[in-house]
């Protein structure tokens, strides 16, 4: 159906004559403080923190905090940090006691007191009730102003199966409870008179995402089967009690599944007649008027109409900080006006196919409620195809006046906890105090309501100014289902070439001789990835040889070609990306996110090495009177590379890479484990055009050729990532001179960690609990920035290991194929028998609380937690290299940092804190080479994170770092006396 509109400067006239309705027809006082209803300690505070951005920032973070911290001496010291800098604008009296008492004073306490009860007052703004009973007075006195109601439960974060199911049993427990309440209260219009259809008087607001806790884009197929399973009792709750469900949406990744588990559900005949239920729309999503497009396509189809709710979108901050922080575009308008003209163009599009769906305006600026009713109007839309929808404690006076025009007008209704509440409060809170909302400018005395009211106009849309410095290649989103189409393609590629033979090589020749060795799928052990033919000391001797007589030529091309070469090896891993990932996933078992990310981590060590050694190659100059000084670095030789296999492609590449641009020639043997991939190495180097020699491959046993090659004379550097135990041994035999060796030997060598988050009692634990989880059983614990202890203080101890133990046994273990696994099987049978070792003993070190059983055949370890661990036990000492982590308890922060800093080594280290003393404490005093503060400890990226540890965790150098490539060079100074005969050049002198 579709209407051509009256005039567009009449449809405007009436949008201006209706808006001005609205806003004249709302009541209340002016001001920002009198939309907050001056509910703070201090009526002038949020004036104020609006006029200062710093004060607004440091405030709304101590409000984030504040439901973590359990006394008034925490909240006052808490108030010190966040609010006693200089240059915040604070009211005399407040400043004082913050700044010049103790946390325990009475003047500090009675602050603390006050800051409690104005947060307290701002979240019941926005929040009905902390629980069911405050919730239903809420709701009655909506119904009292004629406004009708939709429940939301608070908690957006799901650790565990055991909190979804908890997420599921609320809303089937709720709904009986309003519907019977909602009888006896006195009805408001809900009646469509042109069918005498009586609406539903009860009104839910559900997340799919929180309820199943393993809701992944990745997996489509099972999380759409739980998720369906779990809606589906909710729905037949609703028609026995004759609610109305609406699905509310989320983040960008998670819009098309929960679009496809929304519609496929209400296809099934069971569903198919049922009108009930809604969707929703974000109108700042670049996409989503196709969005709309396509429900109503749906719809058409279905038959029976849905509700589509349009919002504007509430994620704005988070879509842009993460498609910036992952290079990928910005999937929302990033121009309000845009956002504001696309609301409007969707509310057409909605309203002029109100047969098919009905509409749920839900906004808070006049203009587009005045749009949109006006256009209702114009389509003859019937009263049961639309209402208006605001949000609780916002707009209320907007709400009134809608409701006093006769216009439907449902709350959005929020309830539960202060601490799951916070996040929705503080999003509330940046809606109201944003420069764009419409909110805060209709409170601006000074402003014309033609200007509030007239239609948006979008900028020109500009392009964007190309970002200095490196850029990171992005990882692939696997939300989308063009990006897991083509990886499960490359798999089935993949899987038809497996089984190939790769022997050692030096320059042409194939030592074909050699002894075949199998390397296997730790997932299936059956299944043979390729036959490897390991090399021999003999074979080492010539590898040496060819590489010694290439350095004279290699060291000699110039920077810019070996650079190309390095970025020529870049374009092929970008062009094979799904194809290097499917080889990962089959013989390392790594997960495709995890393996996708280590191909553009190898992307970006080419192309981060190839600019820093444009950049080497410039040198330096310092030039005097009669003397030229030229200060620039030499390639060292032969570099020896031996790779491990938990990063067989990023970090063997990466090591090769920076030997090979610096004008070093390498011998590359891989890790036992992982040599098809090192095989996959050097075949995209020749095929970048490497002069042969450059780079040989030469596989085998690491007591054997590794070896041979650490001791051999010839060697100038060795690049080694491993254990602690192999890497120091390399260290000893390097030192060592041998007969016929004309330099010292470098060695660079990354040897692992035993590696601690800290969890502070201001944490946010939803946040820590899952960065705990993705630190320690990613990819099964194997990496050396895994997290193996985690250290929580005492006052949240027992709640934060609670959750954990929950949200550790919701965990998936399988293969890494299969895209619900979270837990893939450790590398061979000798880490699965040592692991096992370790758990089997925890019981004798700690208190065992979860122990996941494991899936055969396959080299799996269950998910295990250990907690009331020792500080000095072997599990809190030793590295163990598979999924088991040990808990500690602290009873203060300096003790909590003692412990994580009483280990040999010093990789990574984490904190979940909200703490600002605590945060700058770790910066100082945490003894690790990678600090992460309020994020998982692993997935470093190059350039932005270079990685590396020292003490025992290494020599100090930082991969993807601006100073990793002069471990491979020796730096040379030149000095030439220009002075002949009493004259020398005179730079810039012109005759």
């Amino acid at each position: 159906m579709t209407l051509t509109p009256a005039r567009p400067d009449l449809l405007e006239a009436q949008i201006l004559h209706l808006g001005t309705q609205i806003l004249k027809g709302s009541t209340g006082s002016k001001g920002l403080s009198a939309l907050l209803q001056k509910s703070w300690w201090d009526d002038k505070l949020m004036d104020w923190a609006m006029a200062d951005e710093v004060l607004r920032v440091e405030l709304f973070r101590l409000v984030d905090c504040l439901p973590a911290l359990k006394s008034k001496p925490e909240i006052a010291r808490h108030m010190q940090e966040y609010l006693g800098q200089r240059g915040l604008h604070l009211p005399e009296l407040l400043q004082k006691s913050i700044n010049y008492t103790k946390p325990d004073s009475l003047p500090a306490q009675t602050a603390a007191t006050a800051m409690t009860l104005g947060a307290e007052q701002l979240a019941k703004r926005f929040i009905c009730g902390a629980n069911v009973e405050e919730a239903l007075k809420a709701l009655q006195q909506l119904r009292k102003k004629k406004l009708a109601f939709s429940v939301d439960l608070l908690g957006e974060a799901v650790t565990s199966e055991h909190e979804a199911l908890q997420y599921l049993q609320r809303y089937l427990d709720l709904m009986p409870r309003l519907a019977s309440v909602v009888q006896s209260w006195s009805p408001i219009p809900l009646i469509d008179q042109a069918t005498s259809e009586e609406l539903a008087r009860v009104s839910i607001s559900v997340k799919v995402s929180a309820l199943f806790s393993q809701f992944d884009p990745f997996n489509p197929d099972g999380t759409q089967q739980v998720v369906q399973e779990r809606l589906v009792q909710l729905l037949r709750q609703a028609q026995q009690t004759g609610a109305f469900v609406h699905i509310d949406m989320e983040q960008y990744a998670y819009k098309d599944l929960t679009y496809q588990i929304v519609q496929d559900l209400l296809m099934q005949p069971e569903w198919r007649g049922v009108s009930r239920v809604g969707m929703t729309i974000q109108a700042y999503l670049k996409d989503s008027y196709q969005d709309a497009q396509q429900i109503l396509a749906w719809a058409k189809t279905r038959g029976t109409p849905v509700t589509v709710r349009l919002v504007k979108g509430a994620y704005w901050d988070q879509e842009v900080i993460r498609a910036s922080q992952e290079h990928w575009e910005i999937p929302v308008y990033t121009d309000k006006a845009q956002t504001d003209h696309n609301f409007e163009a969707i509310t057409a599009l909605l309203l002029q196919n109100h047969a098919l769906v009905h509409t749920a305006i839900a906004s808070h600026n006049v203009r587009s409620l005045a749009h949109a009713l006006v256009l209702a109007d114009h389509y003859q839309v019937p009263a049961r195809a639309l209402e208006i929808q605001m949000l609780y404690g916002m707009a209320d006076r907007y709400a009134q006046a809608l409701a006093g025009l006769e216009r439907r007008v449902r709350v959005y209704s929020p309830y539960g906890e202060l601490l799951p509440g916070m996040a929705y409060l503080i999003r509330r809170l940046l809606e109201n105090t944003a420069n764009t909302s419409f909110l805060r400018q209709s409170l601006n005395d000074g402003l014309d309501p033609q200007e509030l009211l007239t239609a948006p106009r979008p900028r020109p849309t500009q392009t964007p100014v190309a970002t200095l410095g490196f850029i990171n290649s992005p990882n692939q989103d696997f939300s989308r289902t063009e990006v897991r189409l083509q990886l499960q393609t490359a798999l089935q590629k993949v899987q038809g070439q497996l089984g190939q033979t790769y022997p050692a090589r030096v320059g042409t020749q194939i030592l074909a001789d050699l002894p075949a060795v199998p390397s296997v799928n730790p997932a299936d052990p059956a299944q043979t990835i390729g036959f490897i033919g390991y090399g021999s000391p003999e074979a080492a001797q010539k590898a040496m040889t060819l590489a010694r007589q290439t350095f004279l030529s290699w060291r000699r091309t110039p920077v810019e070609e070996r650079a190309q070469v390095l970025e020529r090896v870049a374009r092929q891993l970008e062009e094979r990306r799904f194809e290097i990932t499917a080889w990962l996933t089959y013989e390392v078992a790594k997960p495709a996110r995890e393996a996708d990310a280590e191909v553009s981590e190898a992307i970006d060590f080419c192309c981060y090495y190839a600019q820093q050694m444009r950049r080497l190659d410039q040198g330096q100059h310092r030039d005097v009177a009669g003397e030229t000084n030229f200060y620039h670095y030499w390639p060292r030789g032969v570099s020896v590379i031996i790779g491990p296999w938990n990063f067989p492609l990023a970090i063997p590449l990466g090591m090769t890479a920076a030997a090979l641009v610096t004008g070093n020639t390498a011998i590359l043997k891989p890790s036992e484990q992982s040599s098809v991939i090192g095989a996959l190495i050097v075949e995209l180097f020749d095929r970048a055009g490497l002069p042969t020699g450059a780079l040989t491959y030469l596989p085998g046993k690491g007591e054997s050729v590794g070896a041979y090659l650490v001791r051999h004379p010839q060697t100038a550097l060795v690049a080694f990532t491993g254990s602690r135990a192999v890497g120091c041994q390399i260290y000893q035999e390097c030192a060592v001179l041998r007969p016929g060796q004309t330099q010292m030997k470098r060695v660079i060598a990354e040897m692992g960690g035993k590696n601690a988050i800290i969890v502070d009692e201001s944490a946010d634990l939803d946040q820590a609990i899952l960065g705990v989880i993705q630190s320690a059983f990613g990819y099964s614990g194997q990496k050396c920035s895994a997290c193996s202890r985690v250290i929580v203080l005492a006052p949240i101890y027992d709640l934060f290991l609670e959750r954990l133990t929950e949200a550790a046994r919701s965990l998936t273990v399988g293969p890494a194929t299969d895209p619900s696994t979270r837990v893939v099987p450790v590398i061979d049978q000798d880490a699965q028998e040592r692991t096992l070792q370790y758990i089997a003993s925890a019981s004798s070190q700690g208190r065992v609380v979860l122990q996941q059983s494991a899936p055969s055949p396959g080299y799996y370890v269950g998910p295990t937690i250990v907690a009331d661990v020792a500080p000095d036990a072997p599990l809190a000492q030793e590295e163990i290299f598979g999924p088991v982590l040990a808990v500690l308890k602290a009873q203060s922060f300096t003790a909590a940092l003692d412990i994580a800093n009483g280990t040999p080594y010093a990789l990574t280290g984490g904190l979940y804190s909200r703490t600002p003393s605590h945060i700058q404490l770790a910066r100082q005093e945490f003894e690790v080479g990678n600090l992460y503060i309020n994020r998982s400890t692993t997935g470093a990226i190059v350039e932005r994170q270079p990685f590396g540890g020292f003490k025992l965790s290494g020599l100090g150098t930082k991969a993807g770092g601006p100073d990793y490539l002069l471990q491979f060079l020796d730096p040379r100074t030149i000095t030439e006396n220009v002075q002949r005969q009493g004259f020398a050049p005179l730079a810039g002198f012109e005759f």
